[in-house]
């Protein structure tokens, strides 16, 4: 759940407000993105992943964290560099590499074709 936007990281460019699918933020007067209806966050992320800045920090929470929680509390996010930890996961930024990069799920996968043995369908028709 969306529990912060870092006052010194955000450039007040609206994208978070923009690719929000539950309308969770509303701009104030001078075109800054607050949190307005937290509880309808769904924790899809967007906002963190579309942030140019790094300035949004999604817990991943099915609800608010608790008061006095750290995962509200920009200054030990910042120290921890929470802060842009899913635009880096996913790889999403100038610069940095896609999450799939490191996904070692293919191994798996090859371990898996190799033990079903040759594909013995018919052309055009998939595999059982």
């Amino acid at each position: 759940m969306i529990e912060v936007i870092s006052e010194d990281r955000c450039i007040d460019c609206g994208v978070c407000v923009d690719v929000c699918p539950t309308n969770v933020f509303d701009a104030d007067e001078r075109g800054r993105p607050t949190i307005a209806r937290q509880s309808d966050c769904q924790t899809c992320f967007l906002c963190e992943a579309y942030c140019p800045t790094d300035a949004l920090f999604v817990a991943p929470l099915s609800g608010p964290a608790p008061e006095g929680s750290p995962l509200r509390d920009e200054d030990v996010l910042a120290r921890a560099d929470q802060f842009g930890a899913y635009r880096r996961v996913v790889g999403w930024g100038h610069g940095r590499a896609p999450g799939s990069v490191a996904d070692r799920n293919q191994v798996f996968t090859a371990r898996l074709r190799s033990l079903r043995g040759p594909d013995t369908t018919e052309p055009g028709r998939p595999p059982a």
